[in-house]
């Protein structure tokens, strides 16, 4: 069959016949073949996916106004956060959903996709109703609705959050064989509200006030203590996520934000901020979020996110099983650090015994995630992938027996090691432990 297709550009008018078609495929085959990247991807000139309509090009796709807030392409369906009955109370209402780390580009998080930890469900907060008090230790106590909060002047900031237990899954051994059990209790994105400083300044803080106590409203009444000095330096109030409301297991209206710290610091719905002398010694600091050490003494009040790194690709559910030999591929990954700002990734192809730098791409901002990336060519030999993140304050990422040499192994707190992929000749990908 010798089809004609038309194709105007201009006040011209050009057409083709599938014949010519397969002749000009034939000559991109030459200048495909020839670019590092590709080679030797073959193309066919008779792939019945580019001679013959598209099935969506032949019929109206759907009016632009049956979603109006929008939705993803049915075919991302697998790009979703995903819950363990391992992590949770024995029900879904304390519990975390972990994000898809190996599906997420650049370093801002979808807001459907953000990882959630909840202790006692998702509150739905009507925000005509909600209030903000302000109170204790400062000279104007008072009670704000969200629409006066929204008076004083917002910015946006772009920060990861992190649960202390990520990484919890495996910090005796593998437990989970994909990345999203492992890694997936954190999420990135640009948070729009006000610096708690500026609020404060407002205000009037009495010079006492050294400790403040965040409240939510939810069913749990979560509460966590924050030295001043956190408080007055990067801390937040935001009602704004990646160019929207915050969504309702994000803390919709209010949560407070608490850039490179403990995922729980970031109290969600919330309704109160007291300012004292001393901290609170709330449950979530006491009976939990603490770290035993090997003399058998816990710390508490160690809030900053560790140094980190994670490849995402590959990973369990990202393997090089479609490639073969002789074909370039990229290793990327995430690093980040609630210390400062990612300076270096280094990169092991086996297992820790040699180490390279590698390039860093994208933004690179404090207290953020940052993208890596390392192109390479694959031989289908076994590979030991791991990488190792370094911050402008000059933390190191650990090795498994330096962190537990430092910290023991029964937390499940603050677990910052080298993570380590094998790649087996075949491209499968493996979680596994390297102790060195």
């Amino acid at each position: 069959m010798n089809t004609t297709i038309k194709n105007r550009v201009g006040d011209q008018t050009t057409s083709f016949s599938t014949d010519s078609r397969r002749g000009f495929l034939r000559g991109m085959f030459v200048s495909v073949a020839a670019a590092s990247v590709l080679a030797p991807i073959k193309l066919k000139a008779d792939d019945a996916a580019i001679l013959e309509e598209a099935e969506w090009g032949v019929k109206l796709g759907y009016p632009t106004n049956k979603h109006p807030y929008g939705i993803p392409s049915p075919y991302e369906h697998n790009n979703v956060r995903r819950v363990t009955e391992l992590l949770s109370s024995g029900d879904m209402y304390a519990s975390v959903a972990m994000s898809p780390l190996h599906e997420q580009e650049g370093i801002i998080t979808p807001n459907g996709l953000f990882f959630n930890r909840s202790h006692g469900g998702t509150a739905v907060v009507d925000p005509d109703k909600y209030r903000l008090m302000i109170h204790g230790l400062v000279e104007k106590p008072l009670v704000l609705t969200l629409a006066q909060l929204k008076r004083y002047p917002s910015e946006s900031r772009i920060h990861f959050i992190e649960c202390p237990a990520n990484g919890s899954t495996g910090w005796r051994g593998p437990q989970f064989n994909n990345l999203q059990f492992m890694k997936g209790m954190m999420s990135s994105a640009e948070w729009t509200g006000v610096k708690l400083s500026v609020v404060l300044a407002d205000l009037g803080l009495k010079p006492k006030a050294k400790w403040m106590l965040a409240e939510g409203s939810d069913n749990s009444e979560m509460g966590r203590t924050i030295p001043i000095e956190k408080v007055l330096d990067d801390a937040m109030l935001v009602w704004g996520q990646n160019g929207e409301a915050l969504r309702p297991d994000q803390g919709y209206p209010v949560r407070l934000l608490v850039p490179g710290w403990e995922g729980n610091l970031n109290v969600k719905w919330l309704k109160r901020l007291e300012f004292g002398e001393e901290p609170w010694h709330a449950k979530e600091e006491t009976s939990k979020y603490t770290m035993l050490q090997p003399s058998g003494k816990g710390i508490r009040f160690f809030w900053p996110m560790e140094v980190n790194s994670i490849i995402t690709s590959p990973c369990p559910e990202k393997p090089w099983t479609d490639l073969k030999k002789g074909d370039m591929v990229e290793i990327q990954g995430l690093a980040w650090s609630g210390q400062g700002t990612i300076k270096a990734v280094d990169l092991s192809l086996d297992g820790g015994k040699n180490w390279q730098e590698i390039s860093l791409k994208g933004l690179i901002l404090p207290k953020s995630w940052t993208r890596f990336s390392y192109m390479m060519k694959w031989e289908g030999k076994p590979l030991l992938l791991s990488s190792r993140a370094i911050d402008d304050a000059g933390n190191v990422q650990p090795t498994i027996n330096q962190e537990v040499a430092k910290v023991g192994v029964e937390s499940v707190y603050h677990r910052n090691s080298i993570c380590t992929w094998e790649v087996k000749a075949n491209g499968e990908v493996n979680n596994v432990h390297v102790r060195g």
